[in-house]
Order: C-alpha cells, then sequence, then structure tokens
C-alpha cells in the first residue's frame, strides 16, 4: 500500500468500523489529528492516522481509557505496559464478580432475607488483609496479654494455632465457604465464644492437651465416634443395658491406650475429660475454619460428647 495515500473520515470509516461521528470526535480532541485538509476544507489522514485508529479501537474495546490511549499513540507509555495494567486490574474484577456469584449462590441455597444478604455482602468484600486483621484481633484480645480480656496465662501456642490458621477466602469461593465465612465472622466477634476460646487456652496452660483425642490417637478417636455414632443413630439409650455395653467397650480400650486400670475412678476421670473437651462451639470454629481454607474436615468427638458422659456417669453411679 501506498503510504502517502490520503483517507477521508469515510474512507478510514470503511477501513476502520469505527462511526464517522467517533472518528470526528477523536478528530477534535487531538486523539487522532487529521493530516492536512482538501482544497475544499475536508479532513485527510495518512496511512499512520489508519494505523494509530486500529490501535485506538482496539485498546478501547479492551476497555483502556482515552487518556491512557492518548499516552500510548503518544509513545509515553507501551502496548505491553498498558496491557499488563490491564491485565492486573481485570484479574481484581474477576476475583470481585467470582466473589458476588458465590454470595449469590449461597443467598439462594440458604434462603437468606435482605439483612443477612446485606451483611453476607459485606463481610465477603473485605480485603485479605481486612479479614487477617479480624482474626488477629480476635487472638490479641482473647489470648494476648495487651488485650483487654486477653489471658496472661494462656499457652502462646493457643494463639499462634489460630493465627497460623487464619481463614484465608479464596478469590473463587463456593457457596458454602462464603456461608462459613460469614459465620466465622460472627463468632470471633461473639464475647461468649471469647470466653470458651480462653478457657480452652487455660487448660492448655495447665498443661492438659486440648482435648482427650489427643492423648489415645486417631485410631481410638474414630472408633469412639463411630461406635457411639451407630448407638445414637440405632436410639440406644445411655442409661439402659445398651449404653452400658458400649461404654464398657470403650472405657477397656481407653484405659488400654493410657495404661489406667479400668475403675470407677478411671472413669470418673475419662467423664471429666470429654466434659472439659466438649464445647461444640470451638468445634464449630475450626470446622468453619477448615471449610474456608479448603482443608479436609476431620470429624472429631464433639458431636458425640454429650452421650459418652451421660453413659459413663450412669454406670459410675449404677
Amino acid at each position: 500500500m501506498d503510504v502517502t495515500t490520503l483517507y477521508s473520515i469515510g474512507e478510514l470509516s470503511r477501513r476502520t468500523g469505527l462511526s464517522v461521528r467517533t472518528i470526528r470526535f477523536y478528530s477534535d480532541s487531538g486523539v487522532v489529528a487529521p493530516t492536512t485538509r482538501s482544497p475544499a476544507g475536508y479532513r485527510l489522514y495518512d496511512f499512520d492516522a489508519l494505523l494509530r485508529l486500529e490501535l485506538l479501537r482496539t485498546l478501547r474495546e479492551l476497555g483502556v481509557d482515552l487518556p491512557t490511549v492518548r499516552r500510548v499513540l503518544d509513545r509515553e507509555l507501551s502496548v505491553a505496559e498498558v496491557a499488563a495494567a490491564h491485565a492486573d486490574a481485570l484479574d481484581v474484577e474477576i476475583r470481585g464478580l467470582q466473589l458476588r456469584r458465590s454470595v449469590l449462590r449461597a443467598v439462594a441455597r440458604g434462603g437468606s432475607g435482605p439483612e443477612e444478604t446485606r451483611l453476607m455482602h459485606r463481610l465477603t468484600q473485605l480485603s485479605g488483609e481486612e479479614r487477617r486483621r479480624l482474626i488477629d484481633d480476635f487472638a490479641e484480645a482473647t489470648f494476648g496479654a495487651s488485650g483487654a480480656h486477653g489471658a496472661a496465662d494462656a499457652d502462646p501456642a493457643a494463639a499462634a494455632m489460630v493465627r497460623a490458621a487464619t481463614p484465608d477466602l479464596p478469590d473463587d469461593p463456593s457457596g458454602e465457604q462464603v456461608a462459613a465465612w460469614v459465620e466465622l465472622a460472627g463468632l470471633v466477634g461473639d464475647e461468649e465464644f471469647r470466653a470458651r476460646m480462653r478457657r480452652t487456652a487455660g487448660i492448655q496452660a495447665a498443661g492438659r492437651p486440648l482435648g482427650i483425642e489427643d492423648e489415645v490417637g486417631a485410631e481410638l478417636t474414630e472408633l469412639t465416634r463411630q461406635k457411639v455414632g451407630r448407638a445414637m443413630e440405632a436410639g440406644i439409650d445411655p442409661l439402659g443395658d445398651g449404653g452400658a455395653r458400649v461404654v464398657d467397650d470403650l472405657v477397656h480400650r481407653f484405659a488400654g491406650v493410657l495404661a489406667r486400670k479400668p475403675d470407677r475412678e478411671f472413669r470418673n476421670w475419662l467423664a471429666r475429660r470429654f466434659e472439659e473437651a466438649d464445647d461444640p462451639r470451638v468445634d464449630r470454629y475450626w470446622r468453619l475454619v477448615w471449610i474456608v481454607n479448603g482443608w479436609q474436615v476431620v470429624p472429631g468427638l464433639s458431636p458425640v460428647h454429650p452421650w459418652f458422659v451421660q453413659a459413663l456417669r450412669h454406670d459410675r453411679d449404677g
């Protein structure tokens, strides 16, 4: 093509697909100035102007604003620099859209009302840094000596464990993760729940493990969960003969693992330990953290604690 060829606005419109009105606007604003004018005063453009218009159209279709386009055309910015910046901006926009979609799915599945929907949207709009700060503030207020109610004698490992497992909502969370994050945010702001966590920290500070599960190991923990769970599903009364048979078997297993004698004193001790470990809200906190972080949720003993403790108490008193 002869690069000295001059084009009218109509010809540029046919070649670029831009309307005459749009080209005239770009020309009047100085983005793509005419190369010269015809004897009759009509604007004419050279091949370079055609290329500038084609690039301008491409960048505008990609969402680049006009001032930035002007800087590219004036060679103040390279196309690569603009593309990188806008790709980053699109990443942010996409993450926001993905999060909005997850909130809508959670609302649709859970049948949330207007107030709950607003709360869910507001909490999920927090940045990752703001979400981490929420958990850090919770850990400091609950465990830190500088907190208003901080447990000065609490095991520092408890606070470290909470901070290490900070829930991190992914860019494209599932509806379940969104719902879990909203519930988690409500828990950490509840002073009664913080008191429960402080009590758990106090148990650790006294030199006792967080739960009886830690002492007996995963295998016996799972066996207990299964046996008691089946008894509960079957409707077996913890105060009846069926409950006594289940608890007798488990007491002997626990005594064997812990090198204790399965007598009445041991049953009393075991009941106290399960009562200490039985805090459904604390257990719920960790399960919510696992859900938000996409970790495998490991079933614990909390759902079976009350039945087992009742059976132990009855057996001891019988």
